[in-house]
């Protein structure tokens, strides 16, 4: 026992969080891969778009934890007091708001896509606000670099979802899209351990001053616009696969992308990093370039393993994570991780134009978020056809970053030797 915490001391917490990260994706890539094949590609199908549905939430929650994370490291004192109290209230009343319009239009949302009951979105909704706030305890952990409180957090969801959702399915005999809505609301409340409420009033009176107020609305609503392209790019293909095709088509092809995501949730871990590493640069007058090219050659390095890897197996990998029933779809494979990987590096270049309060990037996600979208909608004769309008979608995504990346990269360094020759001549 001693030896282990002396190699735990050693560990920075950093790694720590990053160990922890890898084994929360592998736990809710467990959760998924149980439930194809406990369900079959049929009912899979609807387990997989409450999966779906709480992505999109984790995107829309990221908006918080993002703005929390950002003026986590900027504010300090009274103003941060403030700006806590005002988060946590944004995210009550935000929550609260959007649980009522899922509760409302649940009828509407089974009719829309396909599902077997209402009842799964009804419960979902109910737990809504209880994830923006676990959102805004994360923002909180991550500006202040308490990693190993934010991955408890993120451990105590992914646990819990796991057992309670699989101990609901085997032991109550209901419909299974209940269930699983059940699981995932109940994780929900576990994923708010460890929290520290200790000085949080959600309806204080003390308020942030005008100046701080502008400059974090300015940053929530950049944000929320690049979390919503997020949603669009990373969830509208199973949304529009599940409204056009049946449910086998629709099952097959949610095991297909959540098999060809494996790089996208790795890369997220490398941008819960990336965000607070390149705001305290920035704030200290420090280069922040050298921490983007790092994040990038590991997940290029990363991707483009995995592409090569699905390419050379495809029949393994489905066989072994979903089984025979799901092998039809095994062609695809790689190509789908390939769309997925193109993403996940622009997504790297997009959170560190943010971080750094440059918002062009997050136009430029918009448009081809939305061009993704009118392209599976004008040409989804098959699931080859949808995979292949998502590569030409993220190539021209990523192209448009790098592009970004160079012209203010090279404009910058025009400014400083600008500055130089002025200093120079002052001389």
């Amino acid at each position: 026992m001693s030896a282990i915490k002396i190699t735990l001391k050693k560990v920075s917490p950093k790694h720590l969080f990053m160990g922890s990260a890898l084994l929360v994706n592998g736990g809710n890539y467990l959760y998924n891969l149980l439930l194809g094949r406990l369900l079959g590609p049929e009912a899979f199908a609807d387990a997989a778009l409450l999966v779906t549905l709480l992505l999109v939430l984790s995107f829309v929650g990221m908006t918080f934890q993002l703005a929390t994370t950002k003026f986590a490291v900027l504010f300090s004192d009274e103003t941060w007091v403030a700006f806590k109290n005002t988060m946590y209230r944004y995210a009550l009343v935000f929550g609260v708001f959007t649980g009522i319009l899922v509760l409302t239009f649940s009828k509407n949302l089974q009719e829309l896509f396909n599902t077997q009951n209402k009842y799964m979105f009804m419960i979902f909704a109910v737990a809504i606000p209880l994830y923006f706030v676990m959102s805004v305890n994360r923002g909180r952990f991550q500006g202040r670099h308490d990693f190993g409180k934010l991955a408890a957090t993120y451990q105590t969801e992914m646990w819990s979802r796991l057992l309670l959702t699989f101990a609901l399915l085997l032991l109550v005999p209901f419909e299974p899209g209940i269930l699983i809505a059940a699981g995932i609301a109940l994780s929900f409340v576990f994923g708010l351990f460890p929290s520290d409420f200790k000085g949080v009033q959600v309806f204080s009176k003390s308020k942030l001053a005008a100046v701080d107020l502008r400059q974090v609305w300015i940053f929530i609503g950049l944000t929320a616009g690049y979390e919503l392209t997020q949603i669009i790019i990373n969830n509208s293909d199973i949304l529009l696969v599940k409204h056009y095709f049946n449910d086998k088509d629709a099952g097959l092809y949610s095991s297909l992308a959540l098999i060809g995501r494996v790089v996208y949730f790795v890369a997220w871990m490398f941008v819960m990093l990336l965000m607070p590493t390149v705001i305290q640069k920035q704030k200290d007058g420090e280069p922040t370039a050298p921490v983007l090219f790092k994040y990038v050659f590991f997940i290029g390095g990363l991707s483009t393993f995995i592409v090569f890897v699905c390419f050379l197996h495809p029949n393994l990998i489905i066989t072994l994570m979903f089984g025979d029933a799901y092998l039809s779809i095994a062609h695809l494979l790689w190509k789908y991780a390939l769309a997925t990987s193109l993403f996940a590096v622009s997504n790297i270049f997009a959170y560190y134009f943010l971080s750094l309060n440059q918002y062009s990037p997050v136009i430029l996600s918009g448009l081809l978020g939305f061009s993704q979208v009118a392209l599976i909608m004008l040409y989804h004769d098959n699931l080859e056809t949808v995979v292949h309008m998502q590569i030409i979608a993220m190539v021209i995504l990523l192209v448009a970053q790098l592009l970004f990346f160079i012209i203010k990269n090279s404009s910058s360094n025009m400014g400083d030797k600008k500055k130089d020759l002025v200093g120079s001549n002052t001389h």
